[in-house]
């Protein structure tokens, strides 16, 4: 199994969902499944497949956020070399073409949320931006257009 590089935050918020899961959601589903076989006949009983239906999701969920977490390479960004883009980035470019301004955080592929301007270190984009430097130049080719972006900003927060 291969590793997957995230931020300490990324790994903070699936231990924190996975706590909800462990320590509420699945105790309240319990609960649920217990009052909807109270209520008799379960081959009729909506309640009783609707909350075994939840608690297989619940299962799941659990399972996927427990394998995340065995596989996540925490990496703390302010102990990174910082002249260059890396890991856990905040990068401000400009798109040359559309003299547009984007700010990116590489993040890695759990953790990545585009509304949010965190962009996988293994896309496209962040493969591009990976490794250079104030004042470099990348392009990404994309299904519309090639993408031409000049670096202006790196920080690390």
């Amino acid at each position: 199994m291969q590793r997957v590089p995230m931020t300490p935050n990324g790994y903070q918020k699936l231990q924190e969902e996975l706590e909800r899961l462990l320590k509420v959601e699945r105790p309240k589903n319990i609960q649920a499944i217990a009052e909807a076989r109270a209520h008799g006949d379960l081959s009729e009983n909506a309640e009783y497949h609707a909350a075994k239906e939840r608690q297989s999701f619940i299962e799941g969920k659990i399972q996927e956020l427990q394998a995340k977490l065995a596989l996540a390479h925490v990496i703390d960004p302010s102990k990174i070399n910082q002249s260059n883009v890396a890991f856990g980035a905040k990068v401000k470019v400009l798109d040359l073409a559309a003299d547009e301004e984007y700010v990116f955080t590489l993040v890695g592929p759990d953790e990545a949320d585009v509304k949010n301007g965190k962009i996988s270190i293994s896309s496209p984009v962040g493969k591009a931006l990976i490794g250079k430097g104030i004042g470099d130049t990348v392009q990404i080719k994309a299904p519309a257009r090639l993408m031409e972006y000049e670096i202006l900003e790196i920080s690390f927060e």
